[in-house]
């Protein structure tokens, strides 16, 4: 298993490797990132968005995966919309002015409390081409595994969701889908955790 190592950048060799690892449950935490009320009307494929983020944040909390919640300017941009909210009961988001989590000082500070083997980030949220991509490059930089579920993040466009997805892409970060995240964490069917889930997935 990749080692963190907080403080210096992840190798290209490095970046290759992660992908071919399956995602461990016990090396996971995930991170979501502005779900709220004003920035989400315009975002593209906003439903698809919304459902994958509940997705990863049910199995998220049935593998007792630590979750971390963010916001942007909550006062401009309203509080997180009620059907995330309502899934993320016990989790403070973390209000921030930077586009990225990891430029927060309270939020590096969260992130650095994760016990050390919580090695790999997995990213949802908006927008893919702005917050999600500095938070990623930010992780990126200090050592973690970053995972991004392609379908679980948006933008204001489809273009800037592409762009955004590409750039993250080049730097290192693990592009995939919100069902492969979650099938490479649950790992076998028949399982107490894939039964829980199963209602969901239909």
């Amino acid at each position: 298993m990749a080692t963190r190592l907080v403080g210096s950048a992840i190798p290209a060799e490095d970046a290759s490797e992660a992908a071919r690892q399956l995602l461990r449950s016990d090396s996971c935490a995930l991170v979501v990132v502005d779900m709220q009320e004003k920035l989400f009307p315009p975002i593209f494929e906003k439903e698809r968005l919304a459902r994958n983020v509940q997705l990863l944040i049910r199995l998220a909390k049935i593998l007792q995966l630590p979750i971390l919640a963010a916001t942007q300017h909550v006062k401009g941009l309203g509080p997180i919309i009620p059907e995330i909210a309502s899934l993320l009961e016990g989790t403070q988001p973390i209000n921030k002015m930077d586009f990225s989590c990891l430029s927060n000082p309270e939020f590096c500070a969260a992130v650095k409390h994760l016990p050390r083997e919580r090695n790999t980030l997995l990213l949802c949220g908006m927008e893919a081409h702005i917050c999600i991509t500095q938070t990623a490059l930010g992780a990126l930089n200090q050592g973690y595994i970053v995972h991004v579920a392609a379908d679980a993040v948006s933008s204001r466009s489809e273009s800037n969701w592409k762009i955004g997805l590409e750039r993250m892409k080049q730097a290192g970060v693990v592009i995939s889908s919100t069902e492969m995240m979650m099938y490479e964490l649950m790992r076998a069917s028949g399982t107490p955790v894939f039964k829980e889930m199963l209602q969901h997935l239909k």
